[in-house]
């Protein structure tokens, strides 16, 4: 598979000489203005390498860097830096960065650096393949991991649906990992390769949600200065996520109809149709079919929409993955951070499973981080907030004693031979407990 090389600079002219030498070099170069077109094809499953410069309008390099990082903590990420950042690109070093090189650089240089994240990413790709022949955890159980039976069929289904061109419809509570799983199925499928463009439905503003999407001709409106693609226009041969598509617009969600059934869309100020090659995915984090129920959710839509939908469970739906979830986030984290990996004691997963963790995986990863990183999530920190195993366990037994000594009115032979324990034995827990030794008096044995 053809490796490539995805360069990131808003400065027009260093972009093109970059891109030109890297050419030369006999490098497949894919080269962007901005931080967030690269991350429309970044990802776990490209075959290649991100040098990008730091200083950036918009999304800056180490920015990029973190978010790389979270889709994928091996994937190489070379920074371009200028004389005065060189401390800034050593501690992006340290947040996981492959290498940097300074301005101003000689073309040779930074192809050796390429050349050599290049040969390191085609080791990490190939051994990813070898573990998936011989039957050990592939990238889909890396991406979506668990040992629950929820899990398990999920995982299954995306191996299935991933290499197809259906549309798909995730649903899931805040945080359940619905846009990974969307990813996921862009890697598995043919358009794994072209752009993953992702449309945030709630935040797409009012009065230029038609040009954002759809684009518009040069004089369409007041200020339209020059032509502009739209996002769907973007992501031709690709995947276009709709995040959270249950807060689109009405006048809107009759359009995106439109475009789902006739895979056409026409820029504002045009009456040309231009056809979109691409494949539609939707989130929705609350229930499509009430929100339809009640008028706020169009139903052609909804049934366009949901041609396969996969659910995503809340974590408190699925306890026995907390552990094995959590010891992935921490290696995740470790490896983002070049820091040595962490084993948390088994009495910490234990509570960590307890909690009901409302948001999710996000917030089971947001407290790995810190763990990782020795912050407010250190076990000790942990165990001030969470009961431990142990302390729950000595609690129940406190109480069980106590009920027991009550119902037998203070008299202790009755208490140890119901509980089957020795007369020695309940001495000892009543002092470890603190229970009041002077019941001991009513009992018509000898002491200890």
């Amino acid at each position: 598979m053809v490796q490539s090389v995805l360069l990131i600079d808003d400065d027009l002219a260093m972009r093109q000489s970059t891109e030109q030498a890297l050419e030369l070099s006999g490098h497949r170069v894919r080269a962007f203005a901005s931080a967030e077109a690269a991350l429309e094809v970044a990802g776990p499953g490209l075959n290649g390498v991100v040098v990008t410069d730091i200083r950036m309008l918009g999304m800056d390099g180490m920015t990029l860097l973190q978010r790389l990082g979270k889709l994928d903590p091996e994937l190489p990420v070379i920074l371009i830096t200028g004389h005065a950042e060189v401390a800034l690109a050593v501690e992006a070093m340290r947040r996981g960065a492959y290498d940097f090189i300074e301005k101003p650089f000689s073309m040779l240089a930074l192809g050796g650096v390429v050349r050599r994240a290049l040969d390191h990413r085609a080791l990490v790709m190939e051994n990813r393949r070898l573990r998936a022949v011989a039957g050990q955890r592939d990238d889909v159980e890396q991406r979506l991991p668990g040992r629950s039976a929820a899990m398990i069929d999920l995982r299954r289904l995306v191996r299935t649906i991933g290499p197809s061109e259906t549309d798909v419809l995730i649903t899931g509570p805040t945080g359940s990992g619905k846009e990974v799983m969307a990813r996921t199925l862009h890697d598995l499928s043919p358009r794994a390769g072209k752009p993953f463009v992702v449309i945030n439905c709630a935040a797409l503003p009012v009065d230029l949600i038609e040009s954002e999407l759809f684009g518009h001709e040069a004089g369409a409106f007041a200020g339209a200065v020059r032509a502009r693609y739209g996002r769907f226009e973007h992501a031709r041969g690709g995947t276009i996520l709709l995040d959270d598509v249950g807060s689109m617009p009405p006048d809107l969600q009759a359009r995106l109809l439109r475009v789902l059934q006739d895979r056409v869309i026409m820029r504002l100020g045009s009456s040309e149709p231009i056809p979109l090659d691409v494949r539609f995915m939707a989130t929705s984090k609350v229930d499509l079919a009430q929100e339809m129920a009640r008028g706020a959710f169009r139903e052609d839509l909804f049934w366009r929409i949901n041609v396969v939908n996969l659910r995503l469970p809340p974590l408190s739906a699925r306890r026995d993955d907390i552990p094995v979830l959590f010891l992935h986030l921490v290696r995740e984290a470790a490896a983002r951070h070049r820091v040595a990996d962490r084993r948390p004691d088994p009495g910490l997963l234990a509570e960590l499973s307890a909690r009901d963790w409302p948001g999710n995986v996000r917030e089971l990863r947001n407290a790995a981080e810190r763990l990782v990183l020795g912050l407010d999530f250190s076990e000790a920190a942990a165990t001030q907030t969470l009961p431990r195993l142990a302390d729950r366990m000595a609690e129940f037994e406190r109480s069980v004693i106590g009920l027991a000594i009550a119902a037998h009115g203070g008299h202790l032979r009755p208490v140890y031979e119901s509980l089957g324990i020795s007369r020695k034995t309940l001495y000892e827990k009543m002092q470890k407990h603190g229970l009041d030794r002077r019941l001991i008096l009513n009992d018509d044995d000898t002491g200890p």
